[in-house]
């Protein structure tokens, strides 16, 4: 199982072992039955059933699947608990505290852990495509949210097969500059992704994106099924009633074809930042 992209938070705590704030975590205060999973690799590591609250801040176990290691720190005060597996780190583990009858408190960082719900029909494998204006920077955007597995630049709506770059921005092939996300549907809400879509570009400018002018860079999202298209109504809606002229299009998805290698990954590979995507507050 490839192993996900990590956040730079995520990579803090998990592969350099640090520690996110008591009482900040989404897991602290959530009882849900379901299954806690390694961030880093999706191992499964520790059932809802186990789960206890301690008020200590950070999510409790008292019994973890077989699949947590213990790792006595260096100076012999503390034992910590790494996911078998991948090695990531997930908090440290103390006995003796009499909070269970079991008598052992795994203290976890939220962050280390996703969690699949039981019973749910979230999907693992769920994608999204949306079009803001150049791809580069809308894919720099998703990159970025937990729960995403890929964002990857392309096109579509266009009326011609196998365009490329040149013949897009000619503005005569109809297509669209989008970005395909990949993501975990019990993660990251569809909700979520579309959120940050409208708070990362102006949904409101007609003729492109910034100072990218043209059909390609107009602002769509191109829904895969009535579910995708039902939430974005109602966001369009809700935006409307803030005051916004919502310029976004709603389309069914058609054919989705990647663009050119040079263009996956662009600010990251040239460590730049996006000149006209900037997140601001909208929700």
């Amino acid at each position: 199982m490839p192993f996900k992209e990590l956040t730079d938070e995520e990579k803090r705590v998990i592969e350099n072992k640090g520690t996110e704030r008591p009482f900040s975590g989404q897991y602290n205060d959530f009882y849900v039955d379901g299954t806690y999973k390694c961030k880093k690799c999706g191992t499964a590591l520790y059932e809802s059933s186990t789960k206890f609250s301690s008020g200590c801040g950070w999510p409790s176990f008292d019994d973890d699947l077989g699949t947590v290691k213990r790792v006595p720190d260096a100076d012999g005060r503390r034992v910590e608990i790494v996911c078998e597996n991948c090695g990531g780190h997930l908090g440290h583990v103390f006995e003796g505290e009499g909070f269970t009858s079991k008598d052992t408190r795994h203290c976890v960082n939220s962050i280390s852990l996703s969690f699949d719900e039981e019973g749910s029909d979230c999907d693992h494998n769920a994608v999204a495509y949306f079009a803001g204006g150049c791809f580069w920077g809308v894919e720099y955007h998703f990159e970025k949210l937990s729960g995403v597995k890929a964002a990857i630049s392309g096109y579509m709506g266009g009326h011609t097969q196998n365009p490329d770059y040149h013949s897009v921005c000619t503005g005569m092939t109809g297509h669209l500059e989008v970005v395909k996300i990949e993501f975990d549907e019990c993660e990251v809400s569809f909700e979520t992704l579309a959120k940050l879509f409208f708070e990362t570009h102006d949904f409101t400018q007609t003729n492109g994106q910034g100072p990218d002018i043209g059909s390609q860079y107009l602002s769509a999202i191109f829904y895969v099924n009535d579910a995708q298209k039902q939430t974005s109504l109602e966001l369009v809606d809700a935006l409307e009633d803030k005051g916004y002229k919502v310029a976004t299009t709603l389309e069914e998805a058609p054919i989705f074809y990647a663009a050119e290698d040079y263009h996956q990954d662009y600010y990251e590979r040239h460590q730049k930042e996006p000149y006209c995507h900037t997140y601001r507050k909208v929700f």
